[in-house]
């Protein structure tokens, strides 16, 4: 009898799987999805069993056994051990790689796939907000009032984003006011109704959208809901994950950045009575397994979380909803390059629940789905209550002089909008004091000495970086190539915005958030603190600012510089551009304050910008996907780009010719002659973090064409002289040509 051999998935680039016999004493009852530590070289590493059989290709007495089963079940649910092999295969990765992907880090390093004891504080039966003992302990006051706003106790994550004074919970403590239970992460039996604050009632838009999802419960449904700005997407989102704790399921909510997450668990938290864990890069790793765990045994009814989190299994999975679908942050790049909004749709598939997409600007993709019936389509045309879509005025500054990029007449609107006692967004997607140092005699600019870009001058820190490798240095006292003492920042980013609005408006608190000033844990909730305080200030940011927050005293939008996705050599600029501008615009006039949008421009008379601007996102999305289809482009082609890098000139685009030429011929080898091959041709920036950049772009009008030559060729090409001496990838369908 052939004994039985495991064929596993290990965290290796290769495309391939490897075999191995079972460890010495292991049971049969070995299961695909298990993890095994097997020796690897020299080293010992975790692999994923794929499959069992009775065949290698591996002589029998060269074959090495398994070290140790890691698992009694396996780790990923059934759906997401099929999604991890699907994304595998469509994104041209390694499987052990992908499998990494989808599990925490703990797991992947061997840690047991079991939840932890965990800490929920509750307020004690009795205790009462009057205590005499805390008549002169305000601190504990406070403490015991947040915590009674939670009558199903508080779990030590939420503590933590609670801020509480650590001294003052103590004391509690030894009061007797609180006290700590501590258990096992279990779904709680239900006492009492989901909701702990009534719901906004839906109007006749939210209300059709709402009852369409509810409609495909229970089944694979993917709909888009394509509501303006402020037309209460989150309220449809809301009633419907009522709707999913009500039939006992779980649900998944996406969110495009970090930032998004405190505030999107406080406003569910406050609806719900029921167990939120949030999943986001910047937790701890034993805090990510809990949070997976907690979701992958049912302990948590909601999870939302960033990009990664559509990995969390779900024990009774019910809705996935994917909020901001359009934002590029749910492209991955690195790695294994997946779209979590794509990927949702095959994991809703799987799992045979609803998928719901929200955007106030959708990608011109999910729109071409819905209007070609893969999606259904739900439109929010109406911002919800009174109030009223913002004004557009787009402000023609050719002839205006600029005072760190700010205009005579918006500097006036500022001003007015202050004095009303309101608030002021200014948009400026450029972090930093200045784009580069300029040196008035001879010219010479600051560049990166390891990239093909130009170092930016940050004042706060006193620094020349890089944004593309993040180098840094000293700006030099002096001009390196005339030694002429005249250095001067030219442009400006948001530091020097910040400063200038500052000294025009200095009774006015002006408050700058972008990556450099958010870099700190709790940074941007206590910026997000102050603002919603509601005094008259000044919010100066990159595009951190135009992703879903709410700022209900801002009545007065000013995007700095529209002009930059006109002249883009990427095809995307103009839709990214046209994103960001609505985005950031409906931050504008929530409720019954009318807001205003000020957009400057030296090409005030656009096309493009006059159909934004008078006409709306749709409109510009209808005119750019018949331009889209006259080309030839997504999402009328797919496309894949092989992207290659050297220390050496020349040595990428040396393998990308060979490339290209096996291609060529396995092309016509097999008869693909629709896929078009665009290059190999040097990166936009050639050389970046001091390595060589080269690309080759594949075209096909068929998805399913295009991969027929894709995977044998990338099998091949790890066989190709040079494949060893270059770094390269394979990005499919690629939101970045660059």
């Amino acid at each position: 009898m052939s004994p039985v051999i495991l064929r596993l998935a290990l965290p290796s680039p290769l495309r391939r799987l490897f075999d191995y016999l079972p460890p010495a004493g292991v049971p049969a009852a070995l299961q695909p999805g298990m993890r095994l530590r097997v020796p690897f070289g020299r080293r010992e590493i975790i692999g994923i069993l794929v499959e069992l059989t009775t065949h290698s290709e591996v002589p029998a007495d060269k074959l090495r056994p398994a070290l140790q089963l890691l698992d009694r079940q396996p780790p990923l649910p059934a759906s997401l051990f099929k999604l991890s092999l699907w994304a595998a295969q469509y994104y041209q990765h390694s499987l052990g790689d992908t499998f990494a992907w989808a599990l925490p880090t703990l797991l992947r390093q061997g840690e047991p796939a079991e939840t932890r004891i965990e800490r929920i504080w509750h307020v004690s039966p009795g205790a009462q907000l009057d205590d005499p003992r805390l008549s002169r302990a305000p601190r504990q006051l406070e403490a015991l009032r947040a915590l009674s706003q939670h009558p199903h106790g508080v779990p030590q994550a939420l503590l933590e984003r609670l801020q509480l004074n650590r001294d003052s919970l103590k004391l509690l403590l030894d009061k007797g006011l609180i006290h700590i239970e501590e258990r096992r992460q279990a779904p709680a039996e239900r006492h009492g109704a989901w909701l702990a604050q009534a719901e906004l009632p839906l109007n006749d838009e939210q209300r059709r959208a709402f009852e369409a999802v509810r409609a495909g419960f229970g089944q694979f449904h993917c709909a888009l809901l394509a509501g303006v700005t402020g037309s209460g997407k989150t309220e449809v989102y809301l009633q419907l994950i009522r709707e999913t704790l009500e039939a006992g399921k779980q649900a998944l909510v996406l969110i495009p950045e970090i930032n998004l997450g405190p505030q999107t668990l406080e406003r569910f938290a406050r609806r719900f009575n029921a167990r939120i864990v949030l999943l986001h890069s910047a937790l701890t790793d034993r805090e990510r397994l809990d949070a997976w765990l907690a979701a992958r045994d049912g302990a948590a009814d909601i999870v939302i979380g960033t990009r990664s989190a559509l990995f969390t299994p779900l024990k009774n999975p019910g809705l996935i909803i994917v909020d901001e679908e359009h934002d590029a942050s749910y492209k991955q790049q690195e790695g294994l390059r997946y779209h979590a909004r794509d990927l949702a749709a095959v994991r809703a598939r799987l799992e045979n629940i609803p998928l719901l997409l929200g955007s106030a600007t959708p990608a011109l993709e999910s729109l071409h789905n819905a209007q070609s019936g893969r999606y259904a389509l739900l439109r929010l045309n109406q911002r919800a209550g009174h109030a009223q879509p913002p004004r557009f005025i787009r402000l023609d500054i050719k002839s205006l002089p600029l005072d760190s990029g700010i205009s005579g007449p918006l500097q006036q609107a500022i001003r007015q909008t202050l004095e009303a006692g309101q608030q002021v967004l200014v948009f400026l997607n450029r972090r930093g004091f200045a784009p580069t140092l300029l040196c008035h005699d001879c010219g010479w600019m600051s560049q990166c000495p390891r990239c093909d870009a130009r170092m930016t001058y940050h004042q706060r820190s006193r620094e020349l970086r890089c944004h593309h490798c993040d180098h840094r240095e000293r700006p030099p006292a002096q001009c390196p190539k005339c030694n002429h003492l005249d250095l001067r920042p030219v442009g400006a980013g948001t530091e020097r915005a910040e400063e200038r609005l500052s000294t025009l408006f200095p009774d006015t608190e002006v408050l700058r958030i972008d990556r450099d000033s958010t870099s700190r844990k709790g940074s941007m909730d206590r910026l997000f603190q102050r603002i919603q305080h509601g005094e008259p200030c000044i919010l100066i940011g990159t595009q951190m600012l135009a992703k879903g927050h709410h700022f209900p005293r801002v009545t007065l939008v000013a995007v700095l510089d529209a002009d930059g996705g006109l002249f883009s050599a990427d095809f995307r600029a103009s839709e990214r551009m046209a994103q960001q501008i609505i985005q950031v615009a409906g931050r504008a006039g929530r409720a019954e304050m009318p807001g205003k949008v000020v957009v400057q421009t030296h090409l005030a008379d656009h096309p493009l910008l006059v159909q934004l601007t008078e006409q709306g996102y749709f409109a510009f999305a209808e005119q750019a996907l018949s331009e889209r289809r006259g080309a030839g482009l997504p999402p009328f082609a797919h496309l894949a780009l092989l992207r290659a890098d050297a220390h050496q000139p020349g040595q990428a685009e040396a393998f990308l010719d060979h490339a290209c030429s096996l291609a060529e011929q396995m092309r016509d080898e097999l008869k693909l002659e629709t896929v078009e091959l665009l290059g190999p041709v040097p990166a936009p920036m050639e050389r970046r973090a001091g390595r060589h950049r080269a690309q080759l772009l594949l075209q096909a009008g068929n998805r399913a064409t295009l991969h027929r030559l894709l995977t044998p060729w990338l099998q091949a090409l790890e066989q190709l002289p040079g494949s060893r001496s270059v770094r390269w990838s394979i990005d499919v369908d690629p939101l970045d040509l660059f």
